[in-house]
């Protein structure tokens, strides 16, 4: 149908240069797609593209307010805020950063776990222009401050029990304003904390205090358009110094219209005054800002804010909720669940309508476990600079193994290692590269980097990755990663892969380390299952009846537990560093 009406427009353009242009146009949309294939497998309510609001991150809020004042937006231990009270709080305490001197395109920093005082002071900043600088609490001072020197932010929130940490920092980097609370503050039924009883410098603020203070409602008129900066995200770090993902009203926007639309054949199903979101991973990281509390005012959902992972904390909140719309988690959090004899107590295949999982992959069996309970399930892939969104697997067509398919709106390539130039085969590893409307403007204050990372609007990932006919994506992994022995490319998640499938084995991870003869080495890093027993040459001796020679781990070593990010991800650059650090011991003496 498409080229009988291609050729009865081609009859109808007379000049030469026309017919041109024409036939310009149809290959162009062709190309485009055969490049997009793999939007077969999108859920059948889901489109395949999306017309954006143009409007601001805040404006999120002001929508929520408007349609739904009276509805929990926030809930806190059982405490809870409804749409119009958040919405008041932040627009007085954005007039209050105004008032203090903030200026579009100051760097305001927040170093707090998920509470209402986060979720406040998010949109707070946005709406006096300022752009978010996200910080985990917990980092060091050295960690701390390359962020904040970076950056040049002059404003920080925070919350008392950070003081140790971020009272010398203040002072050292001369930051104007400091404000400060006490989590308990948005608990009931403990009173509110004061500036006395925290403590504070002179000049500091109380958070309580201060929006108390600012009584004003009136909307701050700051001009701000999609390309506007909205958030500094800083990277990992698991390779290299982290670098500050700059995203944009218009990345965040687009991240979380994409990530709600995307579980089209299950939201709409749960009415807007019934839906919540199990906000436990940390809004500092990318994955939590997008998928739960931005996604939250995108869908109007009721967001369940827990400040850390514990298990007793976890059941409580589910139990005083008749369902979880979302749950998005990493795998460790699942399993936790799953494996607690409270679960089976609360029939979770009731509780929960739809989990999502990222940051790490996903075990076969656990997506088994999932699947036996009913209970709807995703893996994806995602980065801070991609604004925690990119590929993903259908909610309808889960490909176990596989990260999915390329989003909504986003092309995907996988290239050539070498040049990065030419796409690689069908099946053959690649690094993934990506064009979405969710991909960063650049790295804050690095434009070496943004010039290197990103061009004509494609990211370089660092992700090695391959792609079947159906366009389903297997993360091989991090290009970084790539243990070079020899002649030879091994890729440690491969080797992590079956090592995962032994009946001892609890977490495994493989990492190059130095070696005089090869470059480097394979060395795997092993957590047994409790109770379980076993020596390295048995695990040796397991890989190579499913390992080429070559891939096979040459050193073995077990551990209680294997490092982590927050958000979940295995810390291969730790492990490195610990064997740098024994063979630079060894060489010394």
């Amino acid at each position: 149908m498409f080229l009988k009406h291609a050729s009865l427009l081609v009859r109808s353009v007379h000049s030469l240069s026309d017919k041109r242009s024409f036939h310009c146009r149809i290959s162009t949309r062709r190309f485009l797609v055969e490049r997009c294939f793999w939007q077969r497998n999108y859920d059948y309510t889901v489109p395949t593209s999306i017309r954006y609001p143009r409007y601001p991150v805040q404006t999120m809020v002001h929508l929520s307010a408007a349609q739904f004042p009276n509805k929990a937006a926030v809930d806190f231990y059982g405490t809870e805020l409804s749409f119009r009270q958040v919405r008041d709080s932040v627009v007085r305490l954005a007039n209050a950063f105004i008032r203090f001197g903030v200026k579009k395109g100051d760097r305001i920093g927040i170093a707090l776990p998920n509470c209402p005082q986060y979720v406040i002071t998010y949109y707070a900043a946005l709406s006096a222009g300022a752009i978010v600088v996200n910080m985990n609490p917990l980092y060091t001072h050295d960690e701390l401050k390359l962020m904040m020197e970076n950056t040049g932010l002059e404003t920080l929130v925070t919350f008392d029990g950070a003081l140790p940490v971020m009272r010398p920092l203040a002072f050292e980097l001369r930051l104007r304003q400091v404000i400060v609370t006490r989590l308990t503050d948005y608990i009931k039924p403990f009173d509110v904390s004061t500036a006395r009883e925290l403590e504070l410098e002179k000049g500091w603020h109380h958070f309580s205090e201060l929006l108390a203070s600012s009584t004003s409602t009136k909307v701050p008129p700051i001009p701000l358009g999609s390309d506007d900066p909205a958030l500094i995200q800083f990277t990992g770090g698991t390779t290299g110094l982290p670098k500050g993902a700059l995203l944009t009203h218009g990345n965040v926007v687009a991240a979380a219209l994409q990530c709600l639309l995307w579980g089209n054949s299950i939201f709409p199903n749960t009415p807007c005054e019934k839906r919540t979101v199990l906000g436990i991973l940390p809004y500092f990281h990318v994955y939590g800002n997008l998928c739960c509390m931005n996604w939250a005012f995108m869908s109007m959902s009721t967001q369940i804010l827990l400040p850390r992972f514990d298990m007793d904390e976890l059941l409580g909140a589910l139990a005083r909720f008749e369902g979880i719309t979302f749950f998005p988690t990493v795998p460790t959090t699942i399993k936790a669940l799953l494996d607690h004899p409270k679960a089976l107590e609360m029939n979770l295949p009731e509780k929960i309508r739809y989990f999502t999982s990222g940051s790490a992959p996903m075990p076969a069996e656990l997506v088994q476990r999932i699947n036996d309970l009913g209970i709807l399930f995703s893996e994806g892939w995602g980065m801070s600079e991609t604004t925690s969104v990119g590929i993903s697997n259908p909610a309808l067509a889960h490909r176990t193994g596989t990260i999915g398919v390329p989003g909504i709106d986003t092309e995907v390539r996988l290239v050539d290692l070498e040049d990065g130039l030419n796409d690689v085969g069908m099946g053959e590893p690649g690094e993934i590269i990506i064009r979405s409307p969710t991909v960063m403007k650049g790295y804050w204050n690095d434009p070496e980097e943004t010039a290197l990372q990103l061009k004509d609007g494609w990211l370089r990932t660092g992700d090695i990755g391959r792609m079947d006919e159906d366009g389903y994506i297997t993360i091989v992994d991090r290009k970084k990663d790539m243990i070079l022995a020899g002649d030879f490319n091994v890729y440690p998640r491969e080797v992590d892969e079956v090592l995962r499938q032994h009946p001892k084995i609890a977490e495994a991870v493989t990492v190059g380390v130095p070696d005089p003869y090869r470059g480097e080495t394979v060395k795997a890093y092993i957590v047994l299952k409790a109770g379980q027993r076993t020596t390295e040459s048995d695990i040796i001796q397991y890989c190579k009846g499913k390992l080429a020679p070559y891939k096979v781990p040459k050193l073995v070593e077990f551990r209680d537990g294997i490092p982590k990010s927050v958000s979940g991800k295995i810390l291969r650059k730790i492990l490195r560093e610990e064997e740098v650090a024994k063979l630079k011991a060894y060489t010394e003496a």
